[in-house]
């Protein structure tokens, strides 16, 4: 507890307010001048580098950031021109703005501002601890030192750095443009792909309101994305939770055997096992050609498993019990397994039956250790691109309409986007559906027992 305490004053110790309070002119000096205060101070190798990224960033923001941010108050206002060209005798066509260059340099430049900012910070928090240090009479570490302290006393700062910055840069980023590009008029509508504007909250004003086309689809994708998410999510959870009591059961025999057909399952490629079902439910599929060959259904007809509303989303749920139990019975055998017998012996010694045992004991202590694993399912049914894509497709689907009548959130983004090019509306269905998931897993986890009675299972 002494050690953490004496980190933490270190880090208040050394902040950026206090060097600039406490810092003398040359610790002050290294805000503007990066590197100053390890450059005066005997780490040399250390202020140039503090320097020269200084430089860099201010030979890329007089070149051409100052340009990208300029920019990003229109996106844009010359379109591509036609001019004539005498000598060929042709019209040559002259590249105009393009506006999605210039939001995402602008996002980039953004970027490499605070940067610069974070950079600041670490010069003259860097200058006022070299500062203290010499007036303590205490030993200035050299650039070797320094380097040999991120491989032993600072390793977690070297292994984090990596991972945080793709994070940032792959991950952060992204979400921002895409954050952005749903507060413009980026689309097909009004030929707005190539140069487009800045409109506010328009794109969410169309999405919430009830009356239009827009809304009124997705409030339909919405409803029905929350009822498949905790559908699939429930079944796949409670016919896991079966299948795993039943092998574990005592009278069950050639319990390896079951496990083993199950993890057969898991391991043929989702993909694989959803195309081919899509092929076998087909009007002429195998289960229609089967079904007119036994003679229960007539010769001309074939159950409608993708073309009526109903028997498309029973359909789609089914199929992903079939792809999703074995998951499921995996967590609940490694669960059940840890389940204390002596808790089960005390019951059976107190004349409890099996379903009080099981209500009592079995299913608290399952639901406890799950409900972060039932809150990442439900994320993952709300985001299950696979099974409705490569088996109904969203269909049936109305005329005119651009979502079907299976189709989730993100089957309808991805529709929206790649085959009809609103990339605006495609940017805040991701917003949305960002929400909607944030907003049910917070409220979830904290209503649950694994958050508010921890001690419980201990």
């Amino acid at each position: 507890m002494g050690e953490k305490t004496k980190k933490k004053r270190t880090v208040y110790q050394y902040s950026a307010r206090n060097a600039l309070c406490r810092g003398n002119w040359i610790t002050r000096l290294s805000l503007v001048v990066f590197g100053l205060g390890c450059l005066v101070r005997g780490q040399i190798i250390k202020g140039c580098l503090f320097l020269l990224s200084e430089a860099a960033i201010i030979f890329y923001m007089v070149r051409t950031g100052f340009h990208n941010l300029s920019m990003l108050i229109t996106l844009g206002e010359l379109e591509q021109q036609k001019v004539w060209n005498e000598a060929k005798s042709v019209y040559e066509y002259v590249d105009g703005d393009r506006s999605l260059n210039i939001l995402l340099y602008g996002i980039v430049t953004a970027a490499v501002l605070i940067a610069f900012v974070l950079i600041a910070v670490q010069s003259v928090k860097q200058a006022y601890k070299l500062q203290e240090k010499k007036e303590q009479g205490k030993h200035v570490p050299t650039f070797r030192e320094d380097l040999g302290n991120l491989l032993n006393n600072n390793l977690h700062l070297t292994l984090l750095s990596f991972p945080v910055i793709g994070i940032l840069a792959f991950t952060i980023l992204p979400l921002i443009f895409m954050i952005c590009m749903a507060f413009t008029n980026y689309s097909v509508e009004g030929n707005k792909l190539v140069l487009f504007d800045w409109v506010g909250l328009e794109n969410f004003k169309r999405i919430v309101n009830f009356g239009g086309t827009l809304g009124q689809t997705f409030w339909a994708v919405l409803r029905w994305t929350l009822i498949w998410a905790v559908v699939a999510t429930f079944t796949n959870y409670i016919l896991g939770m079966l299948l795993a009591l039943l092998i574990n059961w005592k009278e069950t025999r050639l319990k390896k055997m079951w496990r083993f057909f199950f993890v057969l399952t898991v391991a043929v490629p989702h993909f694989v096992t959803l195309l081919v079902i899509q092929q076998m439910l087909q009007p002429e599929g195998a289960v229609n050609v089967l079904l007119r060959n036994w003679g229960i259904i007539g010769a001309s007809e074939s159950l409608p498993f993708f073309t009526n509303t109903l028997w498309a989303r029973v359909t789609v749920i089914i199929i992903n019990v079939w792809v999703g139990v074995p998951y499921g019975l995996l967590q609940m055998t490694g669960i059940l397994q840890n389940i204390p017998e002596e808790q089960y012996e005390a019951a059976r010694i107190d004349g409890a039956s099996s379903f009080v045992i099981f209500r009592k004991i079995t299913l608290p202590y399952m639901l406890f250790v799950t409900t972060p694993y039932l809150i990442t399912t439900f994320t993952g049914n709300v985001n299950n691109f696979n099974v409705i894509f490569l088996t109904s497709g969203g269909l049936p689907r109305a005329l005119g309409s651009t979502a079907g009548d299976t189709d989730l959130l993100v089957t309808w983004l991805y529709k929206l986007t790649i085959d009809n090019k609103y990339y605006n509306v495609g940017a805040v269905i991701g917003i949305m559906t960002f929400l909607v998931l944030s907003v049910v897993s917070l409220l979830t986890f904290r209503l649950s027992a694994s958050n508010r009675n921890e001690e419980e299972f201990r």
